[in-house]
């Protein structure tokens, strides 16, 4: 039987919900509602003149082949920031479920990245491998490896996707690890018991009943690879180069900011946001069907 909270009076439900429901309006339909705004004006850079010129922005971008070619780069960055760190995040929370001596020192070091500011692990990384005295740079060069980010297109898209898959991995590790111990160990001593190895206890075993997990991490790094990245490739690689690793959310700043192109910026906003909304409904209608809860 289903169990309701009521109360006595009608207004406090929304007074409880209202200070939510503020910042949602504030920090999210309002700047929304302005990017759909400014995407069909065209306006000078300092906002002094404006006119209204419709869909033009929009036709103007889809035509423009550098940033039909950024869709294609935010995809392979996306898909490698969003499997590299779950995989990895994975396997270092099955390591530390299975540390008994100095668990709590081991877990802590892997938490330590998350609390590091984007465009603080973009510089991290960006002097690792700044070549040639970075410390990764240089051992590359010992082993006969020429890395060179600032040239070498692949090179930066490695540079970055390393950077935003280290910040990210703490926050997977946090909640692999709690999927990890809350599975009960009886299920686990069982299939023990029937000879099963640890290998196919893992995958028929441990990874379903972690796919609620797995599905909601999913999720959060798109999201995180499309909008949370900016700063670290900023930092690291200024969308260089060329425009090699500028992704969508790098070329909203871009544009806007550094072009002036304030509605051409504005529109690729909402060509950004409704990319992102696609994609968070396309991995509940059809992804989540193959989670296990």
């Amino acid at each position: 039987m289903e169990k309701r909270v009521r109360f006595k009076s009608a207004w406090l439900p929304w007074l409880l919900v209202a200070p939510q429901m503020a910042i949602v309006l504030v920090f999210f339909f309002w700047p929304a509602g302005q990017a759909l705004y400014q995407s069909v004006l065209q306006e000078d850079a300092f906002g002094t003149s404006r006119e209204f010129v419709g869909m033009a922005n929009f036709e103007r971008l889809f035509a423009d082949e550098s940033y039909l070619h950024s869709f294609q780069i935010t995809a392979v960055f996306s898909i490698l920031v969003a499997v590299v760190g779950i995989c990895v995040a994975l396997l270092l929370a099955v390591m530390a479920n299975r540390v008994v001596r100095g668990a709590t020192v081991y877990k802590t070091l892997l938490i330590w990245p998350y609390a590091v500011a984007p465009v603080v692990a973009g510089v991290l990384w960006l002097m690792m491998f700044a070549s040639p005295w970075g410390v990764l740079a240089y051992a590359l060069q010992a082993m006969g490896f020429n890395w060179n980010h600032l040239l070498n297109a692949n090179h930066a898209m490695a540079l970055i996707v390393m950077a935003a898959v280290w910040k990210q991995i703490s926050y997977n590790f946090l909640f692999f690890l709690a999927g990890l111990q809350s599975i009960p160990n009886a299920v686990i001593e069982a299939a023990t018991i029937d000879g099963a190895s640890p290998w196919r206890r893992f995958w028929t075993i441990v990874f379903p009943l972690l796919s609620p997990t797995t599905f909601f991490l999913l999720v959060m790094n798109v999201i995180y690879a499309f909008f949370d990245t900016f700063a670290i490739v900023d930092a690291a690689t200024h969308g260089g180069p060329g425009k090699e690793t500028a992704i969508l959310v790098y070329r909203v700043y871009y544009d806007g900011f550094k072009a002036l192109d304030m509605g051409g910026s504005a529109a690729q906003s909402v060509v950004l946001m409704a990319i992102v909304i696609v994609l968070t409904v396309f991995q509940f209608r059809f992804v989540e069907k193959k989670v296990q809860y």
